[in-house]
């Protein structure tokens, strides 16, 4: 798959549908070379091609969504919202290292506008928005992909992360439970985002606000004075009480 595929690829796993008129914009090409481009792709069965867009084959079919195409297509408007705010936090230059979830999804495309970033992450998803992005450096940490997140969680991924040095780490969560504070469903994403954030200097943690309240498997690691949670809107008074010492921020 070509570069312009990817990048049409990636455009549709986010948005879920996106206009010709939008595609051409972001690749900085013609409407016409838009279509030349998505052809094979409609023919292979890649994407779906209605009057003036493509769509995502998942959406169009109604079911057999992968998870993180899922996941992706919750909250779409509140992870923009987000995805907007993270990104005035991070500086042309910057070094990044971002983990696998959906909100990290939008958040990479939010940092397509950033300059000179390096980056680090276990999510192809991620590698793969920011890499094609001149000036940027771009290290994917793993071997071995989850086939339905495209994510690593392998020896080689964690060997990768803690050899980096960053400023930003930008961590996702499944869940803010009232007491225990962030949460995710897996041991791994646990160890993950604990890796990543032992190699920064700034911890963001990017949730939406259908996260307060829940529970999940594994609680991450415990918050410190000058972590940053970014978020949605302002959560109630325990998931306020559950997030401390972090500073929380919400689209202003």
């Amino acid at each position: 798959m070509g570069r312009y595929e990817h990048e049409v690829m990636n455009a549709v796993g986010l948005r879920g549908t996106v206009s010709v008129r939008e595609l051409a914009s972001l690749l900085d090409v013609s409407d016409q070379t838009i279509r030349r481009i998505v052809k094979p792709m409609v023919e292979r069965g890649e994407v779906h091609k209605v009057h003036g867009a493509i769509t995502a084959v998942t959406m169009s079919s109604g079911s057999g969504d992968a998870p993180f195409l899922t996941r992706m297509n919750e909250a779409r408007e509140a992870k923009v919202a987000i995805a907007a705010e993270v990104a005035k936090l991070v500086l042309d230059g910057d070094s990044v290292v971002l983990d696998t979830g959906s909100t990290t999804g939008y958040i990479a495309q939010a940092l397509r506008g950033h300059h000179g970033l390096t980056v680090v992450t276990n999510s192809s998803f991620v590698a793969t928005t920011l890499a094609t992005i001149p000036g940027n450096r771009v290290h994917m940490a793993g071997v071995e992909l989850r086939n339905h997140d495209g994510a690593a969680f392998d020896a080689f991924a964690f060997q990768v992360v803690r050899s980096m040095k960053v400023r930003v780490a930008i961590l996702s969560a499944s869940a803010i439970d009232p007491v225990r504070g962030p949460m995710v469903h897996e041991h791994a994403e646990a160890e993950m985002s604990a890796a990543m954030a032992g190699i920064a200097d700034l911890r963001i943690i990017a949730v939406d606000a259908t996260k307060f309240g829940r529970s999940a498997l594994v609680a991450l690691p415990p918050l410190r004075s000058g972590d940053v949670v970014v978020t949605d809107r302002r959560p109630p008074a325990p998931i306020t009480t559950a997030l401390r010492p972090a500073t929380i921020l919400t689209p202003s």
